[in-house]
């Protein structure tokens, strides 16, 4: 997306008020204490077991290491992720056709 179309959509975003996980396609991570994970605006599940959750997203995957790992609910957008989590690591995708911000 050219620099004139990125600052115009800033602009209608900060009018509107519009969270940024709403118009953007970055995924959106809420943790609550070390049990329960809430991972917004994600493409796919790519790996799942028991001790290791690997979540594709639209800038990169997320690794949720842990214990008694299990995906509590999921829509086509969001899943809840239980369990104890250990750690919590980022693959962030490399893409020449992506302008610099």
């Amino acid at each position: 997306m050219n620099n004139k179309r990125r600052k115009v959509r800033k602009k209608i975003n900060e009018i509107l008020e519009l969270p940024e996980e709403i118009t953007s396609n970055k995924p959106k991570i809420t943790i609550l204490g070390f049990e329960e994970m809430l991972i917004e605006n994600y493409k796919a599940i790519l790996e799942y077991e028991e001790f290791y959750i690997k979540i594709n997203t639209y800038i990169g995957a997320i690794n949720i290491n842990g214990f008694n790992l299990r995906l509590k609910e999921m829509t086509k957008d969001d899943l809840m992720v239980l369990g104890t989590i250990d750690s919590l690591d980022f693959e962030g995708i490399i893409d020449e056709n992506i302008e610099e911000r």
